[in-house]
């Protein structure tokens, strides 16, 4: 997880993100549960890592009472945000639990760290390997302790396919079929029988969704369904695709109003329901539509939806389900497009403001969709036109008009795509002639969400000119990933974007100057004349963290840059200075490297503070090491420290002044152990 662990809206500056805190907790539970699975019992690794879970939760419980982790297939559901399901710690730990037919886990107050590894000891064991998932078995197991509770997912009979394709196996459905499942049982794991045959009629699901009591973890898990559900609708096809759809709208149909309002609520912040309406809008029947549209505008707690646009919404549903034909289809999309505007600025005060009453007014003055002049009935769509181009192999003002329309509708990547294909040079080097332009670089790279595969096709096109609109569009985006997918792709341009990178750095906004320096610390070479030095005093912290990295590739700069980082306030860049220091370590920077081994609280930093010692040879590095890995002396025997990893750090790192007497004795010493970390960290130590 980098900024932005939940999901991201295409629309507005906004963006779903968890809490810095829920983050972090979801982060080290991860960890844990990872190490767990990783060693044994008793293992030194694993009591830190459940205190460290501990000591996030308790204020999380001390704010809230009681903290519900929904889990779906790939996310985590907490406190309506839907975890990204690209992070990858995020996405394991919520497929770990999943495969344990776990639908939720619930902390309460007073939750304590031998609860916890508890917990966490059961969670480590695969699913697979004992054959029997944790959800499917003994259900005191799951409830054992008293602050924690784990939520099964029982129901095992559901199926979504026909009886045609009743022979295929689980493994065989298609995400759609997965994800219409998993929402069953997750509705239904309660109170229904084993001989129940109706596990997958949508009002059966609806009535158990209306009926269950309303917890926070029962909520999450169902939301964290819908949520994915709605993103497969947006973009699926097919058969499979069109039952969900059918199985979903019925759903949503056969809530009540309240259930919905509920759902919407858990659902996320603004910018998170906005974007699920954008994808429920593309992908779901109408009147599901127009259901989450209302209860939507409620959750919103704005005025009252205007009931004139509501009316045409409603007309224009009616016209969509009249019949087939273009009519139907026409009626169809222009409903879709419809509420995706009303979605993207449901937020005003005013449901009439002057742009809403236009719209209004141009939907009921405008001619008739349906009612058009033979010339326009029978033009040909700018696709048409396009594989019409291409048969003929002729370039005109038409076909370059036809590949605005299509662009216009985010079909660019797909007519590259098609030009490339098709063996007609003529129009293929028009297309691409007419499209690979600054302007085309600067509309892609500047629309949310980001088209990555669209803007690399350009850049890998036009090179050097692709560079300017794209280094505009990262000063301007809000969204971390497609920062970085910018920032890859300009890297990828090579040395040349130096100087544009350094000419940007005048831009006195300090997130436009730590992605200039990002670029320019990635790039091989940095331009001549720019020093990174004039940024290590910046306030922005990760701005100076940028400056410090380019730095640290200078051979003349790299001391100073180790320096400065040892003594910045800013955690993560003590961190890149202590990691410059395991290559190489400069005199001037052991007395910060000393004071990071004296004085940190964070055991982490100060276990690599002392592997840097050991690549230094000064006399304060020797002492420091002694002063941790010396045995103490008694009439008849010697006794070694207490192992910890600083000890067992501090003997390897003793390697480096092996010739002390000193040094040797601590060494020697400790070969003798018998515990074989102790003995192994000295021979390795006496050995370097």
């Amino acid at each position: 997880m980098t900024e932005s662990p939940g999901g991201t809206a295409g629309n507005g500056a906004e963006s779903a993100t968890l809490s810095r805190d829920l983050s972090d907790f979801l982060i080290e539970f991860s960890i844990a549960l990872n190490k767990h699975a990783m060693y044994p019992g008793g293992h030194p690794s694993l009591e830190p890592a459940a205190d460290r879970v501990i000591a996030r939760v308790q204020p999380l419980l001390a704010s809230r009472g009681t903290l519900s982790l929904g889990v779906a297939r790939s996310q985590l559901v907490i406190e309506g945000v839907a975890t990204d399901p690209k992070n990858p710690v995020l996405s394991d730990l919520a497929s770990r639990l999943h495969r344990h037919h776990l639908g939720a886990v619930m902390f309460r107050p007073g939750v304590n760290a031998p609860e916890l590894r508890d917990m966490l000891t059961l969670l480590a064991v695969e699913a697979d390997r004992t054959g029997e998932p944790l959800g499917l078995g003994d259900a005191e197991r799951l409830t054992q302790w008293g602050h924690l509770q784990l939520f099964p997912l029982t129901y095992d009979r559901l199926e979504l396919l026909d009886e045609e394709n009743a022979h295929e196996t689980s493994k065989h459905r298609t995400r759609g079929a997965q994800l219409w499942v998993g929402l069953a049982r997750a509705a239904m794991a309660e109170g229904l029988d084993e001989d129940d045959e109706d596990g997958t009629d949508p009002t059966a699901v609806a009535r158990a969704i209306i009926e269950h009591p309303k917890t926070a973890a029962y909520d999450q898990v169902i939301v964290g369904y819908l949520l994915q559900i709605a993103e497969e609708l947006r973009s699926a096809g097919g058969r499979e695709a069109a039952e969900l759809k059918e199985r979903i709208s019925k759903l949503i149909g056969n809530l009540d109003g309240p259930t919905v309002d509920r759902l919407l609520e858990m659902g996320g912040d603004r910018t998170q329901r906005r974007q699920f309406m954008l994808d429920a809008s593309k992908g779901m029947a109408l009147d599901a539509v127009l259901d989450l549209v209302q209860a939507a505008h409620r959750s919103e707690q704005q005025q009252e939806l205007s009931h004139s646009m509501l009316r045409m919404l409603q007309k224009l549903a009616q016209h969509a389900e009249a019949g087939g034909g273009k009519r139907s289809g026409a009626a169809d999309a222009s409903l879709r497009e419809q509420v995706a505007e009303l979605v993207s600025a449901w937020a005003l005060d005013d449901p009439n403001p002057a742009a809403y009453g236009a719209a209004l007014q141009q939907m009921a003055g405008a001619r008739s969709p349906f009612s058009v002049s033979p010339e326009e009935r029978f033009a040909p769509e700018p696709r048409r036109m396009l594989h019409m181009a291409l048969e003929v192999g002729q370039m005109g003002e038409a076909v370059a008009h036809a590949v605005d329309q299509l662009a216009d509708s985010g079909e660019l990547g797909s007519v590259l795509r098609t030009v490339q294909e098709v063996d007609s040079p003529a129009v293929s080097d028009g297309v691409w002639k007419h499209v690979a332009t600054p302007e085309m670089v600067a509309r892609v790279a500047g629309h949310e969400p980001l088209d990555k595969a669209t803007l690399e096709m350009l850049v890998q096109r036009m090179g050097m000119p692709a560079a300017q609109p794209m280094v505009h569009a990262l000063a301007e985006s809000e969204d971390s990933q497609t920062r970085r997918h910018l920032i890859d792709l300009v890297v990828r341009l090579g040395e040349e974007v130096g100087p544009l990178a350094v000419q940007w750095l005048g831009d006195e906004r300090a997130h436009v100057q730590r992605n200039m320096l990002t670029i320019l610390a990635e790039l091989p070479v940095t331009p001549k004349g720019f020093q990174a030095s004039d940024y290590l005093k910046h306030p922005d912290a990760r701005v100076r963290r940028e400056a410090i990295r380019i730095m640290l590739k200078d051979p003349e700069g790299r001391e100073r840059a180790i320096c400065q980082a040892l003594a910045d306030s800013e955690e993560r860049i003590v961190r890149v200075g202590l990691a410059g220091a395991q290559e190489d370590c400069p005199d001037t920077a052991v007395s910060l490297l000393v004071s990071q081994v004296e004085r940190t609280g964070n055991p982490e930093l100060r276990l690599l503070a002392i592997r840097a010692l050991g690549r230094s040879r000064h006399q304060l590095a020797l002492e420091t090491l002694l002063g941790i890995a010396s045995p103490t002396r008694k009439l008849f025997w010697t006794r070694l420290p207490r192992k910890t990893p600083e000890y067992l750090a501090a003997l390897t790192a003793l390697g480096t002044h092996h010739e002390d007497a000193r040094a040797g004795r601590a060494l020697a010493a400790a070969a003798k152990s018998k515990d074989p970390e102790i003995a192994g960290a000295a021979t390795a130590g006496g050995s370097a």
